[in-house]
């Protein structure tokens, strides 16, 4: 019997093993290769959301999971040797897989929707459908949406909304509880996300003293913020702001319509340009309903919020302002027209 040639046999397990090695490393060259040229790829397509929180790892993870690239690490390891200083921006993008890591780099430059984060200042004593306005000119969300979203505050998780009643002639029931502030906001943002940042700003301003004043005066939280959007549209400043209230207060106590004349801007506003019936416009302007409007025509700011909760007692029961800007206040209608005379109005 012939001995077998074991070197033989060696050497041709040693060749095969190389070629193994070799078709190993050929097939994973290829599969990075192909990764990195968006050759051969699946048919994946997927919307890249990058928000302002994610790291670039994150991103590469993300890319991964919705098959755009086949190895998450090479992707960071690639774009840290091309692209040190990338600056990754919010947005949405539409990605394929068959794009090669240049192509995605490059669109990660140009969302397809900017998510931009853009300053926006909302005024005191903006209403509803000017905040709308701006946010819809800053890119922000689409003004008709936004104003969809304030006319219910189901959905929103604030313990101080318990306060608006579940009244039909309420036109907004946000309005008033929109904190006036400046904000960074994302272009194209949801609606409702706008609301919730602008409602939670509220929320952490909410004072106990304001809680107490409302307890006191066997008020709600909505009454009170309903008379100071009426003080924030009457007053020039937090200055006058506390006399005009007492006004009005001492005006409710006696059960005398308020006459104030802002109210009818919003309420021919609400009929007029928005929609809404008669019957809200009459419910808001308030030489026609009793008391209080239906809802707050505008979104007070701390300050004369404040100044309502701490107005001074007076007897004071008609107020005007002069050519000067002047406020004059008057505890009887004789006294009022009196001083309209000595310091004119019109």
């Amino acid at each position: 019997m012939k001995k077998k040639n074991h070197g033989v046999v060696i050497a041709v397990l040693a060749i095969i093993l190389v070629l193994i090695i070799a078709a190993g490393g050929y097939y994973g060259y290829t599969l990075v290769s192909n990764d990195i040229n968006g050759k051969n790829q699946q048919d994946s397509e997927y919307t890249l959301v990058i928000t302002k929180n994610d790291f670039e790892y994150e991103i590469g993870k993300k890319l991964y999971d919705n098959k755009i690239v086949v190895f998450d690490t090479l992707w960071t390891s690639w774009m840290s040797k091309h692209y040190p200083d990338f600056t990754y921006i919010n947005g949405e993008y539409y990605l394929n897989a068959n794009m090669s890591y240049e192509e995605i780099a490059k669109k990660l430059q140009n969302p397809d929707i900017s998510h931009k984060t853009v300053k926006v200042a909302i005024p005191e004593g903006y209403n509803v459908m000017q905040i709308a306005k701006t946010l819809e000119e800053n890119e922000i969300c689409k003004a008709k949406d936004f104003l969809e979203v304030c006319k219910s505050k189901k959905g929103f998780d604030y313990e101080f909304l318990e306060s608006v009643p579940e009244n039909d002639l309420i036109a907004y029931q946000l309005e008033g509880f929109l904190f006036p502030a400046t904000y960074d906001f994302a272009m194209n943002s949801d609606a409702k996300g706008i609301a919730d940042s602008m409602l939670s700003a509220f929320d952490k301003r909410l004072d106990e003293k304001w809680l107490s004043f409302c307890e006191k005066n066997n008020m709600s939280l909505f009454e009170l913020i309903n008379l100071s959007s009426i003080v924030q549209e009457e007053a020039f400043g937090p200055e006058s702001a506390g006399n005009i209230a007492s006004v009005f207060i001492n005006r409710l106590k006696k059960g005398a319509k308020l006459q104030s004349d802002v109210t009818y801007f919003y309420a021919r506003d609400l009929r007029d340009e928005m929609g809404f019936s008669q019957e809200v416009y009459d419910s808001y302007y308030t030489y026609r309903c009793k008391a209080l409007p239906s809802g707050p025509i505008t979104n007070p700011g701390e300050e004369i919020i404040n100044a309502v909760v701490n107005h001074p007692k007076t007897d004071y029961l008609y107020f005007y302002s002069d050519l000067n800007k002047e406020f004059h206040f008057a505890k009887t209608y004789e006294e009022f027209v009196s001083l309209q005379k000595k310091y004119p109005w019109k």
